[in-house]
């Protein structure tokens, strides 16, 4: 099964990171998170990746271009007046990766719907290029199954960012904490499996899908199909919104206790 990641969008509120590169480029402990996502789903089977690119996409290519090389030690000769390359030692992973540009402007459903070609018409694996987890897809597969939907999205519990006040009727304040993962309802945390069929929810009554957002046209339009289902995941879940959510990241990575690095 395919996995397609989103990674074209312009990562406006991470700006101090993304004027500089594409949003999934920004660096968790040395390597893009896109990087760490394709290295999750990589650990539990799946290598064939699909990345709908878009802003400054250019630098996605020359990532994965460049990418044997980097995971190699390399020899460069020029005593001949030519340059020899000999590689060692690569430790290149074992992926098929596709880059398409599919737009600067697309929104997310017409960049999904700009990598059908590449899908074969199967049921495929479906992220955002900013999110990680210690999920394992297979799980969401079996659900996925089960359900029957045409597609499933993971529901994870999204991590606060401010305190909470318990304030009685008078103003009276009883108590200040930190509010917990678990005082929110669930939200969609991306990792999705999808059937072909989503295909048909593009576009509908004339519209051009470069111009619908996936999470608030299509998957609306199925729920009210009810062909939307939603796996709880209680494990863990971060999305790389804010300069300071990728602050904790990098923390989590240099302490070693990074949930995500299943691998």
């Amino acid at each position: 099964m395919k996995v397609v990641i989103l990674a074209g969008g312009f990562g406006s509120r991470i700006s101090e990171e993304s004027h500089l590169r594409p949003k999934p480029m920004i660096e968790i402990g040395g390597a893009p998170i896109l990087w760490h996502i394709m290295k999750g789903y990589s650990h539990f089977g799946f290598n064939e990746f699909v990345i709908c690119a878009g802003y400054k996409q250019h630098m996605i290519k020359e990532y994965f271009d460049d990418f044997y090389l980097h995971a190699s030690d390399v020899s460069y000769d020029f005593t001949a007046g030519e340059k020899k390359v000999t590689v060692h030692n690569t430790n290149v992973e074992p992926w098929k990766v596709t880059v398409a540009d599919t737009g600067l402007e697309t929104m997310t459903a017409g960049r999904i719907n700009r990598v059908h070609k590449y899908l074969d018409d199967e049921p495929f694996l479906l992220t955002y290029g900013d999110g990680v987890s210690d999920l394992d897809p297979n799980d969401l597969i079996a659900f996925h199954k089960k359900a029957g939907g045409v597609v499933t999205l993971t529901a994870v519990h999204a991590r606060q960012r401010f305190g909470v006040l318990d304030i009685d009727r008078n103003g009276q304040v009883g108590d200040f904490r930190e509010k917990r993962d678990r005082d929110e309802s669930y939200i969609n945390g991306g990792f999705m499996c999808c059937e072909p069929e989503v295909f048909d929810y593009f576009g509908q009554n004339g519209a051009n899908p470069d111009g619908e957002d996936f999470s608030g046209v299509t998957l609306e339009a199925l729920a009210a199909d009810d062909n939307l289902t939603a796996y709880r995941y209680d494990g863990f879940w971060r999305c790389m919104d804010t300069q300071r959510d990728r602050e904790q990241l990098e923390h989590l990575w240099e302490s070693e206790k990074a949930p995500w690095k299943v691998w």
